[in-house]
């Protein structure tokens, strides 16, 4: 089975967005291609056009917009479980977002037959949230840190990402195998190189993967909570403890 995890930019057309496409096989997913500097909603189609038989669709990026202002009902909820542990997400309205690239990539995506959050469809999408999965996935005490603050801190908050994931080749619910060609990202060596656009870049990559694994946990029908309603905006986090027992 085919699958795509995308770290998809609020605004595609300024800012790059990262693709990772992977292969589930029983209990193997399988790191295919990374596509990262994707710019412009027309590149994101491309790439996604450009794999055959894509199965399903993880996106970390609000696909479901109907409320005009504040927060979607599935962010407030996800808030009262997750934000004691600073795992919240921003407020997505139309009044902030009229016309969210990431809207019309879900509306796209539907129109070619992925149906939302329905993992026995033919085809599917979801739209997911890497900080409270990597507390489910991990089971961390709260978000994990790697976005903000001065470049050694970041750098030090991707390394250590990195080998979380990579822990994930021995899990006992969902092996995650990486060839050799995309091992990069995930060298302490690599990432301490990094600096500005580069470090941001393998950052989209990790965050790409990260909701490609969440997709595989999804197609497996791992256990999982659905924030809010498909109809009206919902969000996807896997509630599985996916790291091997030390």
């Amino acid at each position: 089975m085919r699958l795509a995890g995308i770290d998809m930019a609020w605004i595609t057309a300024r800012h790059p967005t990262a693709i990772a496409f992977g292969e589930l096989q029983n209990d193997r997913l399988t790191l295919t291609a990374i596509q990262p500097d994707l710019l412009g909603l027309s590149c994101i189609q491309n790439a996604l056009e450009s794999a055959p038989d894509l199965r399903g669709v993880a996106i970390d990026a609000p696909t479901i917009i109907l409320n005009q202002s504040g927060a979607r009902a599935c962010e407030r909820e996800l808030a009262r479980c997750y934000g004691g542990r600073k795992a919240g997400c921003h407020p997505t309205n139309h009044h902030r977002y009229p016309d969210a690239d990431s809207v019309a990539l879900s509306d796209w995506l539907a129109h070619r037959g992925h149906e939302h959050a329905n993992p026995h469809a033919t085809k599917w999408q979801i739209e997911c949230y890497p900080h409270p999965a990597l507390i489910e996935i991990f089971q961390l005490a709260e978000r994990h840190l790697y976005k903000k603050g001065p470049v050694s801190a970041r750098q030090q908050g991707q390394i250590e990402l990195a080998r979380r994931l990579q822990t994930l080749i021995q899990s006992p619910i969902l092996r995650l195998i990486v060839a050799e060609e995309w091992l990069r990202h995930f060298s302490a060596e690599y990432i301490q190189s990094l600096r500005g656009r580069s470090l941001k870049q393998n950052e989209d990559v990790l965050d790409a993967i990260i909701c490609l694994y969440i997709a595989g946990l999804f197609a497996r029908s791992e256990p999982g909570r659905l924030f809010g309603h498909v109809d009206l905006g919902y969000i996807y986090v896997p509630q599985c403890h996916c790291e091997p027992k030390q």
